[in-house]
Parts: C-alpha cells; structure tokens; sequence
C-alpha cells in the first residue's frame, strides 16, 4: 500500500465513526421523542387510563 492509500483507509475509517455516531445520537433522540409523546400522552389523560380490564 502507498502513503495515499492508506490514508484514504484512515480517513474512511474515522468517517465510518462519525456516521455510527450519528447514527446513535439520531436514534437516542428518536427514543427521547417517542418517550416525551408517551409521557405527556398518560398526563393528559391521566393514570387512570393505564389501569383497565383487559
């Protein structure tokens, strides 16, 4: 390998970390999202709603 390859491989591999980094933190606030909805959703309509007959 030559100087340029292998710094074309280290720079994929540092864009891969960036990416799966992203990728994480777009998951975790989609995760954060959802939760808050769910949250404010049983605050609205009160405990009452989680404790039916099924």
């Amino acid at each position: 390998m030559n100087m340029k390859d292998e710094k074309a491989m280290i720079s994929h591999d540092i864009a891969r970390k960036r990416q799966r980094r992203r990728s994480i933190a777009i998951g975790l606030s989609l995760a954060a999202l959802v939760l808050l909805f769910y949250v404010i959703t049983v605050v609205k309509l009160g405990p009452a709603v989680l404790v039916r007959a099924i």
